[in-house]
């Protein structure tokens, strides 16, 4: 095998275990996100599981059952683009950049 070969070998198996790291560090990392000035907060993980969901007593309106729905899908919703964002940034620093489809 050539040495640029084993090299560029070399380069990838360190990759990959970093790439392995990351990914049992995403299940510790969370992100938290609020809607309705601070009336729903939702907390995921770097493995998209919603953690928590915590709903303030005053945004509960019986008779607006909608307006609640829309606030839990927006701070969910919201704290999913932010952890996919923080994963997707921690992964192009092990990359150098490359997309690698299907990793997050």
């Amino acid at each position: 095998m050539s040495k640029g070969l084993a090299s560029i070998m070399k380069q990838a198996q360190m990759m990959q275990q970093k790439m392995g790291r990351l990914q049992e560090e995403a299940a510790q990392r969370t992100v938290e996100a609020t809607a309705g000035g601070g009336a729903v907060t939702a907390v995921v993980n770097g493995k998209n599981q919603l953690l928590s969901l915590s709903i303030k007593k005053e945004a509960v309106d019986p008779e607006d059952v909608e307006m609640l729905q829309d606030l839990v899908v927006a701070a969910v919703n919201e704290a999913l683009t932010k952890v996919q964002s923080e994963m997707a940034e921690q992964m192009s620093k092990i990359t150098g950049g490359i997309n690698i489809p299907g990793l997050f």
